[in-house]
């Protein structure tokens, strides 16, 4: 037995596997009892062979270093996540509602503004956002849905409350690894599945396909639906290939892509032309088309707004869906659902200051050493600055980029985020966690069972992202009979 287990101290914080006092949460008490009755010798040996599955598989990430593109396996934790059902259940409902919202407010602001006219939102918030796209003006996609993809990251604080981070509307990322965090822990640790009823994640690309095929222009069985990636030195082209090939689409880049006098658009084939139906874009959209945005953008194709807006193509996520994707428009997704749902939100979102609000940046500036400060559209982990693991002077920093530019900073309090068992150096110890479910919407709604459950790997931490040196684990939702 690995004697850290006895010794495992949760702290002040929520632990998603051990109560306070040091014994399993219910939902946890055989994993928990499994691993704590393996040797160390043993459990080493199935990280190990974690690591080799990893390797074997081509599981990867990119990150970009001082001007170079660097290919890292990607770093996963062996001890699960685990969430009883009846928590997840009201969780899922939450995250079906606030992306109902989300898909409402880009579609009125892309349309009558009628939340800017009856002042629910400052009308400059939205309009002069990097990524509000007067392009997209009168555009209404099939079901109303703009956001088909969405991935909302949330945390739990020491009440064991699940919270709304942000909300990710552009090119959300990251469900390959969730899928693939779920092969490897098969792998090395298969009895753990033998008397556990875990709902399962694999159907994931079988679900991205209908929501896709439900959006296109055509009546036909097969629609054809492409992945657009900006290529191979892309950050997630592992994502890109892995999905494309889940779901049985092409994979193509701006180049492989035309549109015709008909504005239809077309992939080029051995076998001539071949109509496009819909276009999954792992793009952003100032580099989807020169025509509209980056006039020197390579990676996009010309025409491709055009065929969008005659009808003749969907694109996923809707090119100007990030208009939503802002951490100060995050703070009034509370109000945006009882506005368009007329419902209260089933989940709660992060208290936020808005810095561009003088009385909200007076507090700020007077509290930097307490909160967390965020730039508006940046995301990946970068930009940000937590204020109690921050220095002096970066606080200095902060102070002036905010009095700079207040309409591009945010604060939030410093949560106390969850933690879980991690395997760190031969011992097992608590390490903060987030999570990122990914939502489904087309003719219909659907939520992910779970999601990638992203861990921060260095003790204290609460910087979750792999790109700034996090891990991850999989997340299991289990029945609650378990």
């Amino acid at each position: 037995m690995n004697k850290s287990w006895k010794s495992y101290n949760t702290g002040d914080f929520f632990d998603e596997l051990v109560t306070p006092k040091g014994s399993p949460r219910a939902s946890a008490r055989r994993v928990v009892n499994m691993l704590q009755k393996l040797p160390q010798e043993e459990m080493a040996d199935r990280r190990s062979a974690a690591e080799l599955a990893i390797r074997e598989m081509g599981i990867s990430f990119t990150i970009y270093s001082e001007g170079k593109n660097i290919d890292r396996a990607w770093p996963f934790d062996i001890i699960p996540r685990v969430i009883p059902a009846r928590d997840w259940d009201k969780v899922s409902q939450g995250l079906a509602q606030r992306s109902r919202a989300l898909n409402a407010f880009i579609d009125d602001i892309y349309n009558r503004q009628k939340i800017l006219a009856d002042g629910i939102l400052p009308a400059d918030i939205v309009l002069e956002s990097g990524n509000y796209k007067p392009q997209c003006a009168g555009m209404s996609p099939r079901f109303g849905a703009w956001a088909h993809i969405c991935g909302s990251d949330l945390v739990r604080d020491k009440d064991g409350r699940f919270y709304v981070l942000e909300d990710n509307l552009r090119v959300p990322s990251g469900v390959s690894y969730m899928l693939e965090n779920r092969e490897v822990t098969k792998r090395v640790l298969p009895e753990l599945f033998e008397n556990y009823s875990i709902r399962p994640v694999d159907d994931y690309p079988s679900r991205l396909y209908r929501t896709l095929a439900s959006l296109s222009p055509r009546d036909v069985r097969r629609p054809c639906i492409v992945v657009l990636t900006p290529g191979i030195f892309n950050s997630a082209y592992f994502e890109h290939s892995f999905l494309a090939r889940g779901m049985g689409a092409e994979l193509v880049e701006g180049s492989d892509l035309f549109v015709g006098d008909d504005e239809c658009l077309y992939m080029l084939t051995v076998d001539g032309p071949q109509r496009v139906d819909v276009v999954y874009r792992r793009i952003d959209d100032d580099f989807l088309d020169p025509e509209a945005f980056l006039e020197d953008s390579f990676l996009g194709v010309p025409g491709i707004m055009r065929a969008w807006k005659a009808g003749n193509v969907a694109i996923a996520n809707a090119p100007g869906s990030g208009v939503a994707d802002d951490k100060v428009v995050y703070a009034f997704v509370p109000e945006m659902i009882r506005y368009y749902l007329k419902e209260e939100p089933g989940l709660a979102s992060v208290p936020t200051y808005l810095c561009m609000n003088e009385k909200d940046r007076d507090y700020v500036l007077a509290n930097l050493d307490k909160l967390v400060v965020k730039p508006a559209n940046e995301s990946g982990g970068y930009g940000l600055m937590v204020g109690p693991h921050s220095t002096k002077a970066k606080r200095a920093k902060f102070a002036r980029l905010i009095e700079q530019n207040p309409r591009n900073y945010i604060a939030q309090p410093t949560l106390s985020l969850s933690t879980a068992p991690t395997y760190i150096e031969d011992k097992v110890e608590p390490r903060h966690l987030d999570l990122r479910p990914f939502i489904l919407n087309g003719k219909d709604t659907w939520v992910t069972a779970g999601g990638l459950t992203r861990v921060a790997l260095v003790k204290g931490s609460l910087v979750v992202n792999s790109s700034q040196g996090g891990g991850s684990k999989d997340t299991w939702i289990v029945e609650d009979s378990q």
